[in-house]
Protein backbone atom coordinates (compact mmCIF):
# COMPACT_ATOMS: atom_id res chain seq x y z
CA UNK A 1 0.00 0.00 0.00
CA UNK A 2 1.42 3.41 -0.71
CA UNK A 3 2.28 5.63 1.72
CA UNK A 4 -0.39 8.22 2.81
CA UNK A 5 -0.47 11.78 4.52
CA UNK A 6 -3.19 12.72 5.92
CA UNK A 7 -5.13 10.50 4.10
CA UNK A 8 -3.81 11.38 0.84
CA UNK A 9 -1.12 9.17 -0.71
CA UNK A 10 2.64 9.82 -1.99
CA UNK A 11 1.40 9.39 -5.76
CA UNK A 12 -1.44 11.30 -5.31
CA UNK A 13 0.15 14.60 -4.41
CA UNK A 14 2.98 13.80 -7.19
CA UNK A 15 0.65 13.59 -9.98
CA UNK A 16 -1.28 16.53 -8.46
CA UNK A 17 1.62 18.43 -8.57
CA UNK A 18 2.02 17.24 -12.32
CA UNK A 19 -1.67 18.80 -12.91
CA UNK A 20 -1.49 22.26 -11.84
CA UNK A 21 -3.18 24.83 -13.39
CA UNK A 22 -1.05 27.67 -12.57
CA UNK A 23 1.91 27.04 -15.61
CA UNK A 24 0.82 27.88 -18.44
CA UNK A 25 0.00 24.82 -20.85
CA UNK A 26 2.24 22.22 -22.57
CA UNK A 27 2.19 19.15 -24.29
CA UNK A 28 4.08 16.80 -22.40
CA UNK A 29 4.47 12.97 -22.00
CA UNK A 30 2.63 11.32 -18.53
CA UNK A 31 5.11 8.45 -18.46
CA UNK A 32 8.79 10.34 -18.82
CA UNK A 33 8.44 12.16 -15.60
CA UNK A 34 8.71 8.78 -14.06
CA UNK A 35 11.94 8.15 -15.95
CA UNK A 36 13.09 11.67 -14.15
CA UNK A 37 11.68 11.02 -10.96
CA UNK A 38 13.65 8.07 -10.82
CA UNK A 39 16.75 9.71 -11.03
CA UNK A 40 16.76 13.62 -12.89
CA UNK A 41 19.24 15.55 -13.78
CA UNK A 42 22.15 12.29 -13.87
CA UNK A 43 24.15 11.53 -16.85
CA UNK A 44 22.49 8.11 -18.29
CA UNK A 45 25.54 5.91 -19.37
CA UNK A 46 25.72 3.98 -22.60
CA UNK A 47 25.38 0.52 -20.82
CA UNK A 48 28.21 -1.03 -23.18
CA UNK A 49 31.63 -0.77 -24.23
CA UNK A 50 31.64 0.74 -27.57
CA UNK A 51 35.00 0.13 -27.70
CA UNK A 52 35.68 -3.55 -27.60
CA UNK A 53 32.53 -3.86 -29.91
CA UNK A 54 34.38 -1.77 -32.59
CA UNK A 55 37.60 -3.74 -32.07
CA UNK A 56 36.34 -7.03 -32.40
CA UNK A 57 33.51 -6.62 -34.83
CA UNK A 58 34.92 -3.76 -37.32
CA UNK A 59 38.67 -3.99 -36.89
CA UNK A 60 38.73 -7.98 -36.45
CA UNK A 61 35.72 -9.11 -38.31
CA UNK A 62 35.49 -9.46 -41.87
CA UNK A 63 32.10 -9.73 -42.15
CA UNK A 64 30.99 -7.26 -39.82
CA UNK A 65 33.55 -4.52 -41.24
CA UNK A 66 31.90 -5.48 -44.68
CA UNK A 67 28.69 -5.17 -43.49
CA UNK A 68 29.10 -1.97 -42.28
CA UNK A 69 31.30 -0.61 -45.03
CA UNK A 70 28.54 -1.85 -47.55
CA UNK A 71 25.51 -0.13 -45.79
CA UNK A 72 27.37 3.50 -44.78
CA UNK A 73 28.83 3.80 -48.27
CA UNK A 74 25.38 2.63 -49.75
CA UNK A 75 23.05 5.13 -47.33
CA UNK A 76 25.95 8.19 -47.70
CA UNK A 77 25.66 7.41 -51.87
CA UNK A 78 21.21 7.68 -52.17
CA UNK A 79 20.83 11.04 -53.20
CA UNK A 80 18.52 13.17 -50.72
CA UNK A 81 16.42 16.28 -52.02
CA UNK A 82 15.35 19.08 -50.79
CA UNK A 83 11.50 20.10 -51.07
CA UNK A 84 9.35 23.25 -49.80
CA UNK A 85 5.93 22.96 -50.38
CA UNK A 86 6.17 19.72 -52.21
CA UNK A 87 8.62 21.62 -55.18
CA UNK A 88 11.82 19.96 -55.20
CA UNK A 89 14.71 23.00 -54.62
CA UNK A 90 17.73 22.66 -56.93
CA UNK A 91 19.05 25.49 -55.59
CA UNK A 92 18.71 25.71 -51.81
CA UNK A 93 20.62 26.69 -48.92
CA UNK A 94 20.26 23.13 -46.86
CA UNK A 95 21.43 21.55 -49.91
CA UNK A 96 24.39 23.43 -50.09
CA UNK A 97 24.98 22.43 -46.62
CA UNK A 98 24.49 18.70 -47.26
CA UNK A 99 26.89 18.76 -49.73
CA UNK A 100 29.62 20.85 -47.99
CA UNK A 101 28.94 20.12 -44.37
CA UNK A 102 32.25 21.75 -43.26
CA UNK A 103 35.78 22.73 -44.80
CA UNK A 104 37.44 18.72 -43.79
CA UNK A 105 34.43 16.72 -45.84
CA UNK A 106 32.06 16.27 -48.38
CA UNK A 107 28.26 15.41 -47.75
CA UNK A 108 29.13 11.84 -48.37
CA UNK A 109 32.52 11.60 -46.08
CA UNK A 110 30.02 12.69 -43.58
CA UNK A 111 27.13 10.81 -43.70
CA UNK A 112 29.01 7.61 -44.50
CA UNK A 113 30.43 8.43 -40.66
CA UNK A 114 27.26 9.45 -39.45
CA UNK A 115 25.74 6.12 -40.97
CA UNK A 116 28.97 3.52 -39.77
CA UNK A 117 28.78 5.27 -35.98
CA UNK A 118 24.57 4.12 -36.49
CA UNK A 119 25.62 0.68 -37.18
CA UNK A 120 28.31 0.07 -34.86
CA UNK A 121 26.84 1.52 -31.40
CA UNK A 122 23.67 1.81 -32.55
CA UNK A 123 23.73 5.72 -31.87
CA UNK A 124 25.00 8.53 -34.16
CA UNK A 125 25.06 12.06 -33.34
CA UNK A 126 25.68 15.37 -35.67
CA UNK A 127 26.82 18.75 -34.42
CA UNK A 128 25.54 22.24 -35.73
CA UNK A 129 27.74 24.80 -36.13
CA UNK A 130 25.98 28.42 -35.93
CA UNK A 131 27.19 31.62 -37.25
CA UNK A 132 25.28 34.49 -36.85
CA UNK A 133 22.14 32.74 -36.21
CA UNK A 134 22.40 30.25 -39.21
CA UNK A 135 23.83 26.55 -39.52
CA UNK A 136 26.96 27.01 -41.48
CA UNK A 137 28.44 23.39 -40.99
CA UNK A 138 27.70 19.63 -39.49
CA UNK A 139 29.87 17.70 -37.52
CA UNK A 140 29.69 13.59 -36.64
CA UNK A 141 30.49 13.08 -33.18
CA UNK A 142 31.82 10.15 -31.85
CA UNK A 143 29.48 7.93 -29.85
CA UNK A 144 31.48 7.00 -27.13
CA UNK A 145 32.34 10.65 -26.21
CA UNK A 146 28.77 12.03 -25.98
CA UNK A 147 26.48 11.65 -22.75
CA UNK A 148 22.70 11.80 -22.59
CA UNK A 149 21.65 14.08 -20.24
CA UNK A 150 18.13 13.59 -18.70
CA UNK A 151 16.03 16.61 -17.61
CA UNK A 152 13.12 16.97 -15.33
CA UNK A 153 10.57 15.77 -17.22
CA UNK A 154 12.47 12.92 -18.24
CA UNK A 155 13.38 13.72 -22.02
CA UNK A 156 17.01 15.19 -22.42
CA UNK A 157 18.15 18.52 -22.42
CA UNK A 158 21.78 18.25 -22.72
CA UNK A 159 24.49 16.31 -24.57
CA UNK A 160 28.02 16.36 -22.97
CA UNK A 161 30.55 15.83 -25.35
CA UNK A 162 33.87 14.77 -23.65
CA UNK A 163 37.56 14.13 -25.74
CA UNK A 164 41.52 15.02 -24.23
CA UNK A 165 40.27 15.26 -20.95
CA UNK A 166 37.75 18.35 -21.46
CA UNK A 167 33.95 18.32 -21.69
CA UNK A 168 31.55 20.97 -23.22
CA UNK A 169 27.92 20.59 -22.97
CA UNK A 170 25.26 21.34 -25.58
CA UNK A 171 22.25 22.38 -23.98
CA UNK A 172 18.84 22.56 -26.20
CA UNK A 173 17.04 25.86 -25.75
CA UNK A 174 14.45 25.86 -23.40
CA UNK A 175 11.96 28.06 -25.42
CA UNK A 176 11.98 26.69 -28.90
CA UNK A 177 13.42 23.27 -28.04
CA UNK A 178 15.76 23.54 -30.70
CA UNK A 179 19.16 21.26 -29.97
CA UNK A 180 22.75 21.89 -31.49
CA UNK A 181 22.78 17.99 -31.42
CA UNK A 182 21.06 15.47 -33.50
CA UNK A 183 20.78 11.87 -32.23
CA UNK A 184 19.60 9.43 -34.36
CA UNK A 185 19.70 5.55 -32.77
CA UNK A 186 17.99 2.39 -33.41
CA UNK A 187 15.50 0.68 -31.02
CA UNK A 188 16.53 -0.45 -28.25
CA UNK A 189 13.69 -2.25 -25.65
CA UNK A 190 15.57 -2.18 -22.99
CA UNK A 191 17.00 1.45 -22.84
CA UNK A 192 15.23 5.13 -22.79
CA UNK A 193 18.07 7.10 -23.98
CA UNK A 194 20.38 5.37 -26.06
CA UNK A 195 19.99 2.86 -28.87
CA UNK A 196 21.32 -1.03 -29.69
CA UNK A 197 23.33 -1.37 -32.47
CA UNK A 198 23.67 -4.44 -34.56
CA UNK A 199 27.22 -5.44 -33.47
CA UNK A 200 25.59 -6.00 -30.10
CA UNK A 201 23.22 -8.33 -31.89
CA UNK A 202 26.02 -10.16 -33.19
CA UNK A 203 28.34 -10.18 -31.23
CA UNK A 204 28.16 -14.05 -29.88
CA UNK A 205 27.89 -14.66 -33.80
CA UNK A 206 30.81 -12.57 -33.99
CA UNK A 207 33.15 -14.40 -31.23
CA UNK A 208 32.46 -17.29 -33.11
CA UNK A 209 33.59 -16.71 -36.56
CA UNK A 210 36.86 -14.64 -34.84
CA UNK A 211 37.56 -17.69 -32.84
CA UNK A 212 37.59 -19.99 -35.59
CA UNK A 213 39.54 -17.64 -37.63
CA UNK A 214 42.48 -17.24 -34.55
CA UNK A 215 41.88 -21.41 -34.05
CA UNK A 216 42.93 -21.57 -38.15
CA UNK A 217 45.87 -19.13 -37.81
CA UNK A 218 46.87 -21.08 -34.59
CA UNK A 219 46.87 -24.20 -36.44
CA UNK A 220 49.01 -23.03 -39.80
CA UNK A 221 51.57 -21.71 -36.99
CA UNK A 222 51.92 -25.04 -35.07
CA UNK A 223 50.87 -27.11 -38.16
CA UNK A 224 53.25 -29.76 -36.94
CA UNK A 225 52.69 -29.84 -33.57
CA UNK A 226 49.35 -31.38 -33.30
CA UNK A 227 47.88 -31.61 -29.94
CA UNK A 228 48.65 -35.32 -28.49
CA UNK A 229 50.32 -36.89 -26.48
CA UNK A 230 53.78 -39.21 -26.56
CA UNK A 231 53.16 -42.57 -24.21
CA UNK A 232 55.55 -44.74 -23.39
CA UNK A 233 55.33 -48.35 -23.35
CA UNK A 234 58.28 -49.80 -22.51
CA UNK A 235 61.76 -49.79 -20.48
CA UNK A 236 62.28 -50.64 -17.09
CA UNK A 237 61.41 -48.64 -13.57
CA UNK A 238 57.56 -48.40 -13.94
CA UNK A 239 57.99 -47.37 -17.29
CA UNK A 240 59.16 -44.18 -17.27
CA UNK A 241 62.26 -42.03 -19.67
CA UNK A 242 64.90 -41.35 -17.57
CA UNK A 243 65.45 -37.33 -17.38
CA UNK A 244 68.37 -37.24 -20.48
CA UNK A 245 65.10 -39.10 -22.85
CA UNK A 246 63.06 -36.88 -21.67
CA UNK A 247 64.93 -33.78 -22.52
CA UNK A 248 66.10 -34.90 -25.67
CA UNK A 249 62.41 -35.85 -27.20
CA UNK A 250 61.17 -32.51 -25.92
CA UNK A 251 63.96 -30.93 -27.87
CA UNK A 252 63.72 -32.94 -30.80
CA UNK A 253 60.09 -32.15 -31.08
CA UNK A 254 60.32 -28.42 -31.14
CA UNK A 255 63.43 -27.95 -33.11
CA UNK A 256 61.92 -30.16 -35.91
CA UNK A 257 58.45 -30.52 -35.36
CA UNK A 258 57.13 -26.93 -34.55
CA UNK A 259 56.07 -23.88 -35.92
CA UNK A 260 54.66 -23.57 -39.88
CA UNK A 261 58.20 -24.32 -41.73
CA UNK A 262 57.88 -27.83 -40.66
CA UNK A 263 54.48 -28.45 -42.06
CA UNK A 264 54.16 -32.21 -42.90
CA UNK A 265 57.57 -33.40 -41.86
CA UNK A 266 56.84 -36.95 -40.24
CA UNK A 267 57.32 -38.11 -36.35
CA UNK A 268 59.21 -40.46 -36.00
CA UNK A 269 58.98 -42.86 -33.03
CA UNK A 270 61.16 -45.32 -31.45
CA UNK A 271 62.00 -47.26 -28.06
CA UNK A 272 58.14 -48.04 -27.32
CA UNK A 273 57.15 -44.23 -28.08
CA UNK A 274 53.33 -44.28 -29.21
CA UNK A 275 51.06 -41.09 -30.62
CA UNK A 276 48.03 -39.98 -28.95
CA UNK A 277 46.01 -37.30 -30.23
CA UNK A 278 44.28 -35.27 -28.17
CA UNK A 279 42.37 -33.30 -30.08
CA UNK A 280 39.88 -32.54 -32.73
CA UNK A 281 40.07 -32.31 -36.29
CA UNK A 282 38.83 -29.84 -38.66
CA UNK A 283 36.62 -32.20 -40.32
CA UNK A 284 35.54 -33.16 -36.71
CA UNK A 285 34.47 -29.88 -35.64
CA UNK A 286 32.95 -29.47 -38.90
CA UNK A 287 35.23 -26.02 -38.90
CA UNK A 288 34.15 -24.45 -41.91
CA UNK A 289 30.23 -25.23 -42.27
CA UNK A 290 30.22 -23.74 -38.15
CA UNK A 291 32.40 -20.37 -40.09
CA UNK A 292 29.94 -19.90 -42.70
CA UNK A 293 26.83 -20.31 -40.35
CA UNK A 294 28.40 -17.95 -37.79
CA UNK A 295 29.05 -15.25 -41.02
CA UNK A 296 25.21 -15.72 -42.17
CA UNK A 297 24.26 -14.94 -38.69
CA UNK A 298 26.64 -11.45 -38.48
CA UNK A 299 25.26 -10.57 -42.12
CA UNK A 300 21.06 -11.66 -40.55
CA UNK A 301 22.02 -8.75 -37.61
CA UNK A 302 23.10 -6.47 -40.14
CA UNK A 303 20.34 -6.91 -42.90
CA UNK A 304 22.67 -8.00 -45.64
CA UNK A 305 21.82 -10.54 -48.09
CA UNK A 306 24.79 -13.68 -47.83
CA UNK A 307 25.26 -13.99 -51.34
CA UNK A 308 26.58 -10.03 -51.16
CA UNK A 309 29.07 -11.35 -49.13
CA UNK A 310 30.25 -14.22 -50.90
CA UNK A 311 29.39 -16.89 -48.70
CA UNK A 312 28.63 -19.87 -49.64
CA UNK A 313 25.94 -22.15 -49.25
CA UNK A 314 23.08 -19.40 -49.48
CA UNK A 315 20.87 -19.88 -52.05
CA UNK A 316 17.86 -17.28 -50.96
CA UNK A 317 17.63 -15.13 -53.82
CA UNK A 318 17.72 -16.29 -57.47
CA UNK A 319 20.14 -13.99 -58.54
CA UNK A 320 23.02 -11.21 -57.58
CA UNK A 321 21.22 -8.36 -58.86
CA UNK A 322 17.75 -9.52 -56.89
CA UNK A 323 19.85 -9.71 -53.73
CA UNK A 324 21.32 -6.29 -54.27
CA UNK A 325 17.61 -5.04 -54.65
CA UNK A 326 16.16 -6.36 -51.58
CA UNK A 327 19.27 -5.35 -50.05
CA UNK A 328 18.41 -1.37 -50.71
CA UNK A 329 14.96 -2.02 -50.74
CA UNK A 330 14.94 -3.67 -46.97
CA UNK A 331 17.75 -2.04 -45.59
CA UNK A 332 19.58 1.22 -46.94
CA UNK A 333 16.06 3.20 -48.36
CA UNK A 334 14.53 2.74 -44.84
CA UNK A 335 17.46 3.86 -43.09
CA UNK A 336 18.07 7.02 -45.12
CA UNK A 337 14.51 7.48 -44.75
CA UNK A 338 14.81 7.36 -41.37
CA UNK A 339 17.58 9.81 -40.60
CA UNK A 340 16.36 12.40 -43.28
CA UNK A 341 13.17 12.22 -41.24
CA UNK A 342 14.88 13.21 -38.33
CA UNK A 343 16.97 15.72 -39.93
CA UNK A 344 14.33 17.32 -41.35
CA UNK A 345 12.91 17.78 -37.34
CA UNK A 346 16.19 18.94 -36.91
CA UNK A 347 17.22 21.58 -39.09
CA UNK A 348 13.81 22.15 -41.38
CA UNK A 349 12.48 24.83 -39.01
CA UNK A 350 16.35 26.32 -39.57
CA UNK A 351 15.23 26.56 -43.09
CA UNK A 352 12.04 27.97 -44.10
CA UNK A 353 10.19 24.55 -43.39
CA UNK A 354 12.02 22.75 -46.03
CA UNK A 355 12.01 18.96 -46.03
CA UNK A 356 15.02 16.11 -46.46
CA UNK A 357 13.92 13.19 -48.21
CA UNK A 358 15.71 10.27 -50.11
CA UNK A 359 15.26 11.05 -53.85
CA UNK A 360 14.25 7.54 -54.70
CA UNK A 361 13.19 8.32 -58.43
CA UNK A 362 17.10 8.64 -58.78
CA UNK A 363 18.83 6.35 -56.95
CA UNK A 364 20.96 4.30 -59.01
CA UNK A 365 20.44 1.58 -57.03
CA UNK A 366 16.96 1.15 -57.88
CA UNK A 367 17.21 1.68 -61.87
CA UNK A 368 16.21 -1.68 -63.07
CA UNK A 369 13.35 -1.59 -60.64
CA UNK A 370 12.64 1.91 -62.35
CA UNK A 371 13.07 0.75 -65.94
CA UNK A 372 10.54 -1.97 -65.34
CA UNK A 373 8.09 0.25 -64.37
CA UNK A 374 8.65 3.26 -66.95
CA UNK A 375 8.23 0.25 -69.27
CA UNK A 376 4.95 -1.14 -67.84
CA UNK A 377 3.71 2.40 -67.76
CA UNK A 378 4.66 3.03 -71.40
CA UNK A 379 2.45 -0.17 -72.65
CA UNK A 380 -0.35 1.41 -70.60
CA UNK A 381 -3.26 2.95 -73.04
CA UNK A 382 -5.61 3.89 -70.59
CA UNK A 383 -3.78 6.84 -68.88
CA UNK A 384 -2.87 9.76 -69.95
CA UNK A 385 0.35 11.49 -70.16
CA UNK A 386 -0.01 13.27 -67.17
CA UNK A 387 -1.37 10.34 -65.37
CA UNK A 388 1.42 8.04 -66.27
CA UNK A 389 4.21 10.93 -64.61
CA UNK A 390 2.17 11.13 -62.07
CA UNK A 391 2.56 7.70 -61.61
CA UNK A 392 6.66 7.63 -61.98
CA UNK A 393 6.82 10.73 -59.70
CA UNK A 394 7.32 13.73 -62.19
CA UNK A 395 4.95 16.85 -62.22
CA UNK A 396 2.28 17.51 -64.80
CA UNK A 397 3.17 19.08 -68.34
CA UNK A 398 1.19 21.18 -70.32
CA UNK A 399 -1.19 19.53 -72.95
CA UNK A 400 -0.78 15.74 -71.23
CA UNK A 401 -4.58 15.12 -70.43
CA UNK A 402 -5.27 13.58 -73.42
CA UNK A 403 -5.42 9.89 -74.18
CA UNK A 404 -2.65 9.00 -76.60
CA UNK A 405 -3.25 7.79 -79.58
CA UNK A 406 -2.06 4.29 -81.00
Amino acid sequence: MAETTNGVSFWSRISASWRRTDAPEAKASAAKPLIALHGGGAPAWTPRDFAALAREGYQSNVIAYRCIRMIAEAAAATPLMITDGGEVMTDHPLRALLRGPNPEQTGAELLTEFYGYLQTAGNAYLEAVDLDGEVRELYALRPDRVKVRVGESGWPDSYEYSAGGRSVVFRRDAMTGASPILHLQLFHPLNDHYGMSPLEAAASAIDIHNAGAAWNKALLDNAARPSGALVYRGGEAGGNLTDEQFDRIKTELADAHQGADAAGRPLLLEGGLDWKPMSLSPADMDFLNAKNASAREIALAFGVPPMLLGIPGDNTYANYREANLAFHRQTVLPLVAKAAEAMTNWLGARFDAATIAPDIANAEATSAERDAMWARLERVSFLTINEKRAAAGYPPVDDGDALERR
